[in-house]
């Protein structure tokens, strides 16, 4: 139930209406738009929130949906259920274009078999699986119409027959008075530059009214000046005759055809205007997802049961006003749940109280009325089966009603009709009489809507309602802040505390006389007073924590990045521990080797000095001398070998860098010439060369290899050539095994890549994965098999391709290698 009956113009749902008609393709969705109603059905919503959600997801990815001739036929298949009745050509033709585009837009949700890509939009596939195209329909009518949607010739042998005896007998007539006008032209009775024309459908000859007694015909018109004659030659009056003759003939043929179409098409009328039922809310939705698109409407977790758990939710309207002026909204959170059913909010005037108010209002109606909503996607909605609203000055001077008394003739109503089910949206609650009665009725009523445990969002500026909240479960306090400072709304919604009204604040910024705000400050007494300011300290001081929590957040995001950083370093000197521990191993396999190689050639020389006591005694005391040398350093296991060679690196990496920085005090003077356009250069304390595009003042843009930037030129230090190849020596470096695995994957690379048959998501990652491995093994030219079914994969394929740097161009393969299924992508 929504009440009042101009609920919708209260909330500004009318200008929603509006805004969704407007992006509608025809009227079809502009009928289907004026149907859209509040409903309390979840399932119903569930399924219109889902299907703009769908078509959402079309509108960003896919850009050959159907979205052409969207004509309304209706009305004409509604006359043509009489018997004896026809469709008109031009109705014809609208007809066969719209069946159309409704084969067009299920075959686009219903993909083939083929394709293995069943219903990709589930919600709307549902929507289409019991609509029928009619293809035999359209094949019916294309041997009628041509087409631009005219009768063709050979729609039927007699309407061939008469339009071949119209264009003969033309011929006739036009040899006929060209040869009349020659010879009047002769004679000079007219104009050697005049043609015949035509007038009333017959061809007549233009003629001075001195000379009309010269060519014997019928005269059929003048022009408006009176100095021009048309007649019609006796000569060919009998032949225009049966011109017009056949003219009927002609159209008593296209009629007798339309008629025989339209008794074939009779049967299917009820099916073909389900059909354009179908192709009305498809419409209707596409200008729902439109709209949701420029608002930032999103679907939010959607629940069977009464919750608003909203963040970031933002006003639609006030979004595009404000976004029109080049600002931005305020978002909103607001939470009701079965803890805290209804929040009362206080707070200054024009501090924002009825924006959040009508905000909570519209999104909720837009949701039940299937409308996606401007919010943060986490967000968690619910459904109401009543929303009631009490807003704006009701004042009637028909029905002698104040706005007071309208206030509680709407009052009435909510505490009859009022239940856990509803929402309830009050401005200014308690207002529009004596402050201290009309507070005592207000506090009595929001006991009662609170003992039905009704939900709601309520304005208030009363004292007592505020203490009400405090002490009763099932309400809460909400305050729109204000910057006392400044002295302006922040328009932010606070949930826990009452608001100030900020009455003596904001009568001093205005200019009252301090006299009079003091006098007021006495008549309503320092406990007020001084209520009020604690009220101010409190939001002040939540502000303060909330701020101070924000930045607690934000330095545990920054702990946690660098958790993950030290994270990484670690796993990579792990990674170098492993290495090095490999190194270690192969240097122990070599020494070794050396070591059999040593006792092999001992053995040799003792042999060949055919056991001499001195050559031998001198090779084993050559040998023992080895094993010495390799005894020298003591035994350790692994983990002390590695131990050693990080501790090797790490002094030698120490001995270069202060090498390298007394040279560059010794032998490289500072280098203070002006930046200019082709100059090496880097960022001072980073190790990244990049080279000068352009140089603007202080401003230099400079290319990073494919990432440019624009820096201040006092950050960056030229780069000497000696520098560069250092560093490119350094980059250039590659490990033993890293090369094998490259040499191994280019060995094993194929430059063709198959995804028929996949989902969208299980191509695009398989695609991924090939052309980063066709960069990596430096591939130039690969190809990627995807098929043209419904062309999703070919879509989704290509927008990624857009996003790859390395990826140069892509096209369609030639035409007789396969066409529009192959994409062949060439890379830098």
């Amino acid at each position: 139930m929504i009440y009042p009956q101009n609920f919708e113009q209260k909330i500004g749902f009318d200008q929603i209406r509006s805004l969704i008609k407007e992006r509608c393709l025809g009227s079809l969705g502009m009928d289907y738009t004026d149907r859209m109603q509040f409903s309390t059905d979840y399932d119903t919503i569930r399924k219109q929130l889902n299907c703009t959600w769908e078509f959402v997801h079309i509108i960003e990815m896919a850009d050959d949906f159907p979205a052409d001739f969207f004509f309304d036929v209706r009305p004409s298949l509604r006359r043509v259920r009489i018997e004896g009745t026809f469709l008109e050509e031009s109705e014809l033709f609208d007809l066969r274009r719209s069946l159309d585009t409704i084969q067009a837009i299920v075959r686009f949700l219903r993909p083939g078999e083929e394709e293995e890509i069943r219903y990709p939009y589930p919600y709307l596939y549902d929507l289409s699986k019991e609509v029928e195209a009619f293809p035999q329909l359209v094949k019916r009518i294309d041997t009628i119409l041509d087409k631009f949607g005219h009768i063709r010739d050979n729609a039927s042998p007699e309407l061939a027959h008469i339009r071949s005896s119209i264009t003969s007998t033309l011929s006739s007539i036009s040899r006929n008075l060209n040869a009349i006008l020659r010879a009047a032209q002769s004679e000079g009775f007219v104009d050697k530059e005049v043609s015949p024309t035509m007038r009333d459908g017959r061809l007549v000859i233009p003629v001075a009214p001195s000379y009309k007694r010269k060519i014997k015909g019928i005269v059929h018109d003048e022009s408006a000046s009176g100095k021009t004659i048309f007649i019609e030659p006796a000569e060919v009056v009998e032949a225009n005759n049966r011109v017009r003759e056949l003219e009927n003939e002609e159209r008593r043929e296209i009629v007798r055809i339309l008629t025989a179409f339209t008794d074939e098409l009779r049967p299917f009328i009820d099916e073909i205007i389900y059909s354009y039922e179908f192709l009305a809310e498809i419409d209707f939705i596409r200008a729902k997802a439109l709209f949701a698109i420029e608002t930032g409407g999103v679907l939010p977790t959607f629940e069977n049961k009464r919750q608003i758990e909203w963040f970031h939710a933002v006003h639609p309207l006030l979004y595009l006003s404000l976004k029109r002026q080049g600002k931005t909204v305020v978002p909103l959170d607001l939470t009701l749940d079965e803890k805290n059913r209804i929040l009362l909010i206080s707070g200054p005037n024009a501090g924002g109280k009825s924006v959040c108010l009508k905000t909570a209002g519209l999104l909720q109606y837009m949701l039940q009325c299937g409308l996606l909503v401007p919010m943060h996607d986490n967000s968690r909605t619910g459904i109401f089966k009543d929303i009631f609203i009490d807003i704006g000055d009701e004042q009637s001077i028909e029905d002698d009603l104040s706005t007071y008394s309208s206030h509680l003739t709407h009052m009435k109503f909510f505490v009859r009709n009022a239940n856990e089910n509803s929402l309830l949206l009050i401005d200014e609650f308690g207002g529009g009489t004596e402050p201290q009665i009309g507070g005592a009725i207000a506090e009595a009523l929001l006991d009662r809507f609170n003992q039905k445990r009704a939900y709601g969002v309520i304005t208030t500026h009363y004292q007592n309602l505020k203490h009400f909240a405090e002490d009763t479960d099932g309400i809460v306090n909400g305050a729109m802040l204000y910057d006392r400072h400044l002295m302006q709304p922040l328009f932010k919604l606070s949930i826990g505390n009452p608001g100030s009204s900020f009455a003596i604040e904001i009568a001093r910024k205005i200019g009252l006389p301090e006299d009079v705000i003091a006098s007021a400050s006495e008549k309503v007494g320092s406990a007020y007073i001084d209520m009020d300011k604690y009220l101010q300290d409190i939001v002040r001081d939540k502000r303060y924590w909330e701020s101070k929590r924000q930045n607690i957040r934000q330095r545990e995001k920054k702990l946690e990045e660098l958790t993950a950083r030290y994270e990484a370093d670690l796993t990579a000197l792990e990674k170098q521990r492993k290495e090095l521990l490999k190194q270690a191993k192969g240097d122990a396999a070599q020494i070794l080797a050396e070591a059999n190689a040593r006792i092999e050639n001992t053995i040799r020389e003792i042999k060949e000095a055919q056991a001499e006591k001195e050559k031998t005694r001198a090779a084993r005391q050559k040998f023992e001398q080895f094993k010495a040398g390799l005894n020298e350093e003591p035994e350790a296991d692994a983990n002390d070998l590695v131990s050693r060679k990080l501790k090797q690196i790490a002094e030698r990496k120490k001995r270069k860098q202060q090498r390298k920085k007394a040279e560059e005090n010794q032998t490289q003077p500072a280098n203070t010439s002006p930046i200019v356009v082709g100059d090496a250069v880097r960022l001072k304390g980073q190790t990244s060369i990049g080279e000068v595009l352009a140089v603007n003042g202080n401003n230099v843009t400079v290319a990073f290899g494919m990432l440019k930037s624009t820096v201040k030129s006092d950050r960056l230090e030229k780069v000497s050539k000696s520098q560069i190849k250092k560093e490119n020596a350094k980059a250039t470096f590659i490990g033993e095994q890293t090369t094998e695995d490259m040499r191994e994957k280019q060995l094993h690379f194929k430059q063709e890549i198959d995804v028929r048959g996949m989902r969208a998501d299980e191509a695009l990652q398989a695609v991924t994965y090939f052309i980063d491995d066709a960069i990596q093994v430096g591939c130039s030219r690969v190809r990627i098999l995807h098929g043209t079914g419904t062309g999703v994969l070919r879509q989704v394929i290509r927008q990624y391709l857009k996003t790859v740097p390395g990826v140069a161009h892509f096209q369609d393969e030639h035409v007789q290698l396969g066409g529009a299924g192959i994409t062949v992508v060439e890379l830098n």
